[in-house]
């Protein structure tokens, strides 16, 4: 893959990277009504195919949280069309990585001392490159080790870089008004976070410590005194991703194995410690030979505060939802309905989200649950495109939920879709044999 030797840093150089990806994708909308007028019956997916990869190409080059974003969106299956979705996932671990002369230069500048300096062998070509930072093979005595360099200028540019991105967020979502601040606020702290390896390496302990008896859940050692502010190392593990696991598993008990190893993981510090990996995409776990499950990549996690706890897993049970009076209050708790609502968006959102929490919640009020059930995986596309075309939606204020929402929500959706790629079966109170 072609490497990159600069990064764009500045405001402005970064803003002028932006303009040019609007430019070409405001020229594929005019090829599109031009051939639309020509023949009526052309539909969309070449224009979606079209402005996908230019948007990703403009983004790829300068990192960051731009990127960042763009890979969050491409968890969201059932919100993007299908061009968008394959073509934003490669932001998971797989973009142009720093060419190597940049790498010694970048490494120099954050840890004072040259790469070769530190390790007995280092790799300058790069195995591994997301959207904020990138990893290296290493060695020092005697292990293989893991080292994640933060691309340059990323720290600096979040603010400058969601305010590019927060007009077309917004008409994605539908957020009106003043409300919406919180949800960017949300986005930007933890992408702040994210670059603050220091603190990567603190969760990385904490959360791995407490998880470490799970069976079939293994991670890596960090090595504080080989890692700083922008550089982490860790031990290198030897796995495969776990979207190409999924994707050549034809053994259903590996399949359950890891499922249950994945959801006991999430489960123990979603209840447990009330902090979770906020972070989900394929990326960041790997599958060893002995059908382990790995996870790699501690940079968000997202602290879960008691108040937005409690009303959350209370709506996870059945006899709650069915429960309207106690149903109406825990809405007013999540932040979803307000008091200054019309009555027409009462019982809007009210219906609205009783539809999404009675399907969503499902695998919590049986004992087994089967992800690779597609009549579940068909229910959530139909909900999904049915609201996504309600036009009473769209002239309605969708901020909606806590602020709290945008995470845990992301979570649980990420966490879903792995594995209904694995297609996994599992015990869903499992996790508590750990406790």
């Amino acid at each position: 893959m072609k490497t990159i030797d600069k990064i764009p840093t500045s405001k402005i150089g970064r803003t002028t990277e932006l303009v040019k990806t609007g430019v070409k994708v405001g020229g594929n909308y005019l090829k599109y009504y031009s051939k639309k007028a020509v023949n009526p019956k052309i539909t969309r997916d070449q224009l979606n195919e079209s402005n996908a990869a230019d948007i990703y190409d403009g983004l790829k080059n300068l990192k960051g949280s731009a990127l960042k974003v763009a890979q969050m969106l491409s968890m969201e299956k059932n919100i993007l069309p299908s061009a968008y979705v394959e073509k934003f996932s490669l932001a998971q671990f797989s973009v142009p990585p720093l060419s190597a002369p940049l790498v010694r230069k970048t490494f120099k500048k954050y840890h004072g001392k040259y790469p070769e300096d530190l390790y007995d062998t280092f790799a300058t070509q790069s195995v591994n490159a997301a959207s904020i930072g990138q990893v290296h093979k290493a060695s020092k005595d005697g292990k293989k080790l893991a080292v994640k360099i933060q691309y340059p200028g990323v720290a600096d540019s979040i603010s400058s870089d969601l305010a590019m991105v927060k007009p077309i967020a917004i008409r994605m979502f539908n957020l009106k008004g003043k409300d919406s601040d919180k949800y960017f606020k949300e986005l930007e702290g933890k992408l702040l976070e994210e670059t603050d390896y220091v603190l990567e390496v603190q969760q990385s302990k904490d959360i791995t410590g407490s998880c470490s008896q799970i069976p079939n859940l293994r991670f890596p050692t960090y090595y504080e005194n080989l890692s700083s502010k922008r550089i982490i190392t860790m031990d290198w593990m030897d796995g495969v991703h776990l979207s190409e696991f999924a994707k050549g598993n034809t053994d259903q008990e590996k399949a359950d194995k890891i499922g249950q190893a994945l959801w006991d993981f999430y489960m123990y510090q979603m209840h447990v410690l009330k902090a979770v990996h906020a972070d989900p995409h394929p990326g960041n776990f790997l599958v060893d030979k002995d059908d382990n499950l790995i996870a790699i990549d501690f940079g968000c996690v997202k602290k879960i505060p008691l108040e937005f706890y409690t009303p959350y897993f209370e709506l996870a049970d059945k006899e709650n939802i069915e429960n309207p009076d106690f149903f109406a209050l825990k809405m007013f708790e999540l932040e979803i309905l307000r008091e200054d609502d019309s009555s027409e968006e009462k019982t809007f959102f009210s219906e609205l989200f009783y539809e999404m929490l009675s399907l969503f919640t499902k695998p919590f009020n049986e004992e087994f649950f089967d992800f690779a059930d597609e009549s579940f995986w068909n229910k959530i596309t139909e909900l999904s495109e049915k609201y996504s075309k309600d036009t009473e939606l769209r002239k309605m204020n969708g901020n909606r939920g806590s602020k709290h929402f945008l995470y845990i929500n992301r979570t649980f959706f990420g966490l879903y879709n792995l594995l209904h790629d694995l297609k996994s079966k599992i015990r869903v109170k499992n996790f508590e044999n750990y406790l």
